[in-house]
């Protein structure tokens, strides 16, 4: 059990707009993401009454299952939401309001966690600043496939570089990415068809770093779930088409 602390750095002020917004919204739940220490996004959800506590004090887990993090003698970990990160996630008609906010994991006694990769970003951002350096803009090009399902790797299309035709069968489900991105506050410069059959780019406006850290784990997360809605399947792994391009991460 985590004794409570009141850990929260936040601004109240900022915390008392989350909790109008949760209210005014109807929201149904609120999801609390961190990333462990290869990356891969970590959620869970808590209901609204529990959101007050939890934005001036932090909710506890097990870090031993988390990869990367502690020890199971020393497992006991705290996620502070950042009210700044809140947003409604995208829902159609009759789904659930959903919120979700982006976590700073500290440890039992309010400390950071050195394995937080959003606290390790933060540290690097703070000696940039220390070298004379005032804000550090990212814009990375996320490219991604679009399989028929998730048991192979069957193309939607044939399309190619920049393709505007019949060939870009995602054209449309990329526009709905698209809203579901702006809808969650991410701005999009342009989206296109990439060079190997089925391959996709959507970019992001550039952003500082750790906004654009915060929007990258939203939009790979939105990507695959617009394209499971539409029921197809959507991956960033690396090299899936044996002889075609490969997707990468252009910063």
């Amino acid at each position: 059990m985590v004794e409570s602390k009141h850990r929260a750095t936040s601004d109240p002020e900022a915390r008392k707009d989350v909790l109008k917004r949760i209210k005014d919204d109807k929201v149904e739940y609120v999801l609390f993401w961190f990333t462990d220490l290869e990356g891969h996004l970590k959620s869970f959800a808590i209901t609204p009454g529990e959101i007050e506590t939890a934005l001036d004090d932090g909710m506890g887990f097990d870090g031993s299952s988390i990869t990367g993090f502690n020890a199971i003698e020393e497992s006991d970990m705290v996620a502070i939401p950042d009210p700044d990160t809140f947003r409604l996630m995208p829902a159609r008609a009759g789904e659930a309001v959903v919120g979700r906010m982006i976590c700073d994991v500290v440890k039992p006694d309010g400390t950071p966690y050195e394995g937080d990769p959003r606290f390790m970003l933060r540290k690097a951002l703070e000696r940039m600043q220390g070298m004379g350096f005032d804000t550090f803009n990212i814009g990375p090009e996320l490219e991604y496939f679009l399989f028929k399902d998730n048991k192979g790797t069957e193309t939607l299309d044939e399309g190619g570089y920049f393709a505007m035709t019949a060939l870009d069968a995602a054209t449309e489900l990329r526009n709905e990415t698209i809203r579901a991105l702006e809808s969650v506050g991410i701005p999009i410069e342009y989206h296109h068809h990439e060079v190997a059959p089925s391959q996709h780019e959507i970019d992001m406006r550039y952003a500082p770093a750790l906004e654009m850290a915060d929007a990258t784990i939203t939009y790979r997360l939105i990507v695959k779930e617009v394209a499971a809605k539409n029921g197809v399947y959507a991956t960033f792994m690396p090299k899936p088409l044996f002889g075609e391009n490969g997707s990468g991460m252009h910063t």
